[in-house]
């Protein structure tokens, strides 16, 4: 067993019975989460095929009936409780949100006579047709809400049962629920707004019209079958080598990243994401979910259909979970695994001794799906062969509707009285770089224009600035596209054979951070979001950017706290945290369902190879080619 395999179903079942046995799990006792405690990074880098693997599993436990949770570390291999938390909900915030507690709110808001009252005055009698959508509550400071567990509520209304119903929100309404005490504390009851009428049922022919007949089939096919190989999560593939991980958090987990026996990457995920929205109503300004912290992205993950999810040679693997009873459910074909051709790798036609060659590329594609209330999201790494590595977010699902108001300068106009907010989709990728070993250096490195003088007559002239982020005090950064910047990730040991540090160079998109003012909720909450960049020195106990417990903490956990130790980062062991994403003002075109928007970022060597290591690609040979 290698010590970063995946939990397997009969670990969680061995989890759980040794959870019960402890005494710690009582009859309200529900398990939020139950994941993988990975070793430390130098543990599993010295660790070889045969030496003995301590299994120990990181579990967070919370009795629905007092609102009490515990944070527990728990070794499978000696059957023994490592260590436990209790947790202080006001201070340490609340564990992820359960499955089971969606299902609750409906039957909350529905006993409450102020709520009901309040539809029927919207001419809303059939409680049936209502359906609650419950959201991540935040932190306000609002009298009476410190340490409870809770969600708010805005309600859509169905016409029938198959009725999508994000096409007709009933807005100005809100509840705020106490999960614990299971009642609405208190209704804030805005604005009456009409509810739309118009139906977005993109899967009823009545409403997309009859479909397309002129698009011929495209076939993906591999005769002699994929170039990779699977070991069991192991996947190798011209030259890459990787291991598969899939968390209950974070979701698709890369490990031990190599290219041609080298490694580049220890861990690779995305360790965060938040949409915050930009409506300051008094029915909708507390809008904003951390996706993986609060509503745990592999939780939501989707089983993928090989020709719509994916097309070609597939092979897929899947993620075995723990419910929120502590017990295992396995997901069938959770990660897509496949290869596909991405054109022209490189070509030229030469002029003096006409010789023409053109060689294509083609990139390794691991991927996964996961459902977030009305949003859904596509992650896709992607592996090339010149040495490039690539991570693609990929927005799509349905937009979260409002009543529109004529004039509003916070949502957009999407059809007849139907109105979405603008909103951001902001990911946070956790890279543990190990380029050539884990002793890495980062450079800013940004174009500069010269102005005209003695060295620079014609005025042609441009150069580039590196600047060293020397300690933990210069590690928070911003992109800048007008300087093209990107950041060099170098060795601090090893050299090509120029003389310079063998690198990776991270390549940002350079869209906006987080756009929320910097003194609100969202900004201490989401301080990982107000930078593009954040460098810290390595430790096993810094996971997640916004700290463990995200769902309803107060603000300034994870990066703020590790950043303010200012440890030396030049030659250390390093990790990047990578913020990057969407900014969305709705158009009609995302409506009734949103084409897939994308957002992303890239890894290229630099100095990593001494040469083109793509020369060796051969001529294509594709038996359909003339």
């Amino acid at each position: 067993m290698h010590p970063l395999d995946r939990l397997t179903a009969e670990e969680i079942t061995a989890a759980r019975a040794l959870l019960d046995d402890a005494g710690l799990l009582g009859p309200t006792t529900r398990v939020p989460f139950l994941g993988l405690e990975e070793p430390a990074k130098d543990e599993v880098l010295a660790h070889r095929d045969g030496d003995p693997v301590d299994r120990t599993v990181r579990a967070v436990l919370l009795d629905v009936a007092t609102g009490a949770s515990t944070i527990v570390l728990a070794s499978l291999t000696r059957g023994e409780i490592d260590w436990q938390h209790a947790v202080d909900p006001a201070a340490d915030g609340q564990p992820a949100i359960l499955l089971e507690e969606f299902i609750a709110v409906d039957e909350i808001v529905k006993a409450d006579a102020g709520w009901v009252a309040a539809l029927k005055r919207r001419g809303i009698t059939d409680l049936d047709l209502v359906r609650p959508c419950p959201l991540s509550a935040g932190v306000f400071d609002i009298p009476g809400e410190a340490g409870r567990r809770m969600l708010r509520v805005l309600s859509f209304l169905q016409h029938r049962p198959e009725d999508h119903c994000w096409a007709h929100p009933i807005d100005g309404i809100v509840a705020y629920v106490d999960l614990t005490e299971r009642r609405v504390l208190e209704l804030i009851d805005h604005e009456d707004l009409r509810v739309p009428q118009e139906e977005g049922n993109y899967d009823d022919p009545a409403y997309v019209g009859p479909a397309r007949e002129t698009l011929r089939p495209i076939e993906i096919t591999q005769p002699d079958g994929a170039s990779f190989a699977i070991t069991g999560d192991v996947v190798e593939w011209e030259g890459w080598r990787l291991r598969i991980g899939f968390d209950p958090r974070e979701g698709l987990v890369l490990h031990q990243i190599t290219l041609e026996g080298r490694p580049v990457c220890y861990r690779a995920s995305v360790a965060e994401m938040v949409v915050p929205y930009a409506d300051p109503s008094p029915a909708r300004y507390w809008q904003n979910y951390f996706d993986a912290g609060e509503y745990l992205l592999g939780q939501q993950v989707n089983s993928l259909r090989n020709g719509c999810d994916c097309l070609g040679e597939i092979r897929y693997f899947d993620a075995v979970l723990a419910d929120g009873d502590g017990l295992p459910r396995t997901v069938e074909n959770a990660v897509c695994l496949h290869e596909e051709d991405f054109g022209v790798l490189w070509k030229h036609t030469d002029l003096f001794t006409e010789a023409q060659e053109t060689r294509r590329q083609r990139r390794l594609v691991v991927s996964y799906w996961a459902t977030v209330g009305n949003y859904d999201y596509g992650f896709y790494w992607y592996f090339y062969l010149d040495g490039s590595f690539q991570l693609e977010c990929k927005v799509s699902g349905v937009l979260f509707t409002s009543a529109h108001v004529e004039g509003s300068p916070w949502a957009e106009q999407v059809a007849p009285e139907l109105g979405a907010p603008g909103h951001q989709h902001l990911f946070n990728a956790r890279l543990d770089m190990t380029v050539d070993g884990v002793a890495n250096a980062v450079d800013e490195v940004d174009l500069v224009r010269l102005p005209i003088g003695p060295d620079n007559p014609y005025g042609n002239a441009f150069t580039r600035r590196f600047t060293r982020l020397a300690n933990e005090a210069d590690g928070a950064r911003d992109a800048d596209p007008a300087l093209g910047r990107v950041w060099r990730i170098g060795s601090a040991e090893r050299t090509n054979r120029l003389g310079k540090p063998t690198a990776f160079v991270l390549h940002p998109a350079g869209q906006p951070a987080l756009l929320a003012d910097p003194d609100s909720s969202i900004a201490r909450r989401a301080a990982f979001a107000t930078r593009h960049l954040w460098v810290t020195r390595y430790d096993p106990q810094e996971r997640y950017p916004a700290g463990e417990l995200v769902n309803q903490h107060p603000g300034g956990a994870g990066l703020p706290e590790w950043m303010a130790r200012e440890r030396d980062l030049d030659g250390e062991d390093v990790v990047l945290w990578h913020t990057f994403g969407l900014t969305h003002f709705p158009r009609p075109e995302d409506w009734p369902v949103m084409p897939v928007d994308a957002c992303g970022f890239v890894l290229r060597p630099y100095g990593f190879f001494d040469r083109n290591p793509a020369l060796d690609v051969p001529e294509s040979v594709a038996r359909h080619c003339h």
